[in-house]
């Protein structure tokens, strides 16, 4: 033991550091087309988002897609507008990818293109089984229940950028507006919710966080910011939006604004008609939705592999949430009330049970395809991003 002690120490092999990991295990099928080469040209493609920053590609943070005012700047290396304007970073041949963590309007280059066509086919030849697709849709609540109860209200984070992107929030929360009750459906742990609050100078404003999971609801509730309020201004409850009841004491035509953030697309396509019927009803004359969801071809509904895939455009992820992906007219006929076959009057083919009752049809306001992309310098990435947004009003009479 004593010579075995004394014995000078050996040499150890010096082992090298490993670059960071560039994706994700669930990733790795995307390798070549999501990794960007050191010397690579900039060309134009499409919108991204770095996949372990934001849960489900659900952005805390972004550039709105609302159209620049001004005019852009002539030799403008740093892709600014003066005053700064949002939408305005355009990727144009010659640009370095990585002076910018993000573009704007970005389109997808041809290789992307090809492999989102493939992807899907690989999906929907690798399906979900038939009792697995019975198992996720009859309760889909219970699902987003075992969400929260595993991920608490820490996995999404708060939406700041709200009052940047649908203007009307900053005005129904101004001092001096006067009564307005917002909705907002699918509340999660309250990540919409509180920011709006914390940022509210009404004091007649009425804000309804509602979501059809009950430990969504129960985060709402034993957060210090709800149960500190001296005037409630927010009120949370469980109510499913594709039921057949209305939320807890609101009446019809009693809402001035409904919130679907990120909301619409947990829904599958048979409770769609049934959703915006509640929310029709729900909302005054001139009353308005604001809308964001998912788009076709996004990175989050592209990464999907096999055994994923409940339906066309729609998905079950490995918690058992389900997710669906938009096109910009497939949303404007669920919204205008017009059928996917002919683009008619939804009435004129329905023969649910729900044919007695017209369906809704919303004034669309302004709906647009907002497409990003983002890079990461340091794992050299690139994420293309598709995400739908609009507003829809009921109409004045």
């Amino acid at each position: 033991m004593a010579e075995a002690n004394d014995a000078a120490p050996m040499d150890l092999p010096i082992r090298e550091k490993q670059p960071k990991q560039q994706l994700t295990k669930g990733m790795e099928h995307m390798r070549s087309y999501v990794t960007i080469q050191d010397n690579a040209a900039a060309t134009p493609a499409k919108d991204t988002t770095d996949p372990g920053s934001d849960a489900y590609g659900v952005p805390a943070t972004y550039a709105p897609i609302r159209q620049p005012t001004s005019a852009p700047i002539q030799n403008n290396p740093e892709k600014r507008s003066d005053p700064f304007q949002f939408g305005t970073r355009y990727l144009e041949q010659g640009d370095d990818i990585f002076s910018h963590n993000a573009w704007d309007h970005v389109e997808v280059d041809p290789q992307y293109s090809d492999f989102i066509v493939e992807q899907t086919e690989f999906q929907r030849s690798n399906q979900v089984s038939d009792f697995d697709k019975q198992r996720f849709n009859s309760q889909p609540e219970k699902w987003w229940d075992k969400f929260y109860s595993n991920n608490a209200a820490n996995f999404f984070k708060d939406r700041k950028w709200l009052g940047q992107e649908f203007p009307v929030l900053g005005e129904v929360t101004r001092e001096g507006y006067g009564p307005v009750t917002v909705l907002e459906v699918g509340a999660g742990a309250g990540n919409t919710a509180f920011p709006i609050l914390a940022t509210n100078e009404n004091p007649e404003l009425r804000l309804r966080a509602c979501d059809y999971s009950k430990k969504a609801i129960e985060i709402i509730r034993a957060q210090e910011a709800y149960t500190a309020q001296e005037s409630p201004a927010l009120q949370a409850d469980v109510w499913d939006v594709a039921g057949e009841e209305l939320p807890p004491g609101l009446e019809p035509g009693s809402v001035d604004v409904v919130l679907m953030i990120f909301i619409f697309s947990a829904l599958s396509p048979d409770q769609w008609k049934r959703a915006v019927r509640n929310t029709f009803t729900l909302l005054k004359p001139g009353g308005e939705v604001l809308f964001r969801d998912y788009g076709r071809g996004d990175l989050a509904q592209v990464r999907f592999k096999k055994g994923r895939y409940l339906d066309e455009n729609f998905y079950v992820r490995g918690d058992g949430t389900r997710v669906y992906f938009f096109e910009e007219e497939e949303l404007r006929r669920i919204w205008e009330g017009r059928s996917a076959e002919d683009g008619e009057d939804a009435n004129a083919d329905d023969e649910s049970e729900d044919k007695k009752e017209a369906a809704p049809k919303f004034e669309i306001v302004n709906l647009a395809v907002d497409r990003r992309m983002l890079v990461n310098r340091q794992r050299k990435l690139k994420m293309y991003r598709c995400w739908m947004q609009g507003r829809f009003r009921k109409p004045p009479t």
